[in-house]
């Protein structure tokens, strides 16, 4: 691939970003969802976030993390739930997973 391919990759890819960017609110008032079908993509957006919340804490490579990480998000979450400030929070989290990892706990 030489640079004037390059280039035209680049703009062709810049173009249908852009394109796509702007067809939200574009069809935002051509296209009319039902009130189940608002409720399901708002779901889905909060089940995406909790699938890679669960993958980036259960896993480390391709094994799994130990008991550790899950732990300090656990405290973490549920301090965050409880609305304690948002440095107690991440000061608890990273303290109980250093606390367990020092004890042995993988």
């Amino acid at each position: 691939m030489d640079g004037v391919d390059l280039l035209i990759a680049t703009a062709v890819l810049a173009a249908g970003t852009f394109a796509f960017r702007c067809a939200g609110p574009v069809l935002r008032t051509r296209v009319r969802l039902s009130p189940r079908a608002q409720r399901l993509m708002a779901l889905s957006a909060v089940v995406l976030l909790a699938a890679l919340v669960a993958t980036s804490v259960l896993t480390e490579g391709h094994a799994f993390a130990g008991i550790a990480r899950p732990a300090g998000v656990l405290v973490g979450g549920v301090l965050a739930w409880r609305k304690a400030p948002f440095v107690a929070v991440v000061v608890a989290a990273a303290a109980t997973a250093a606390l367990l990892r020092l004890a042995g706990v993988p």
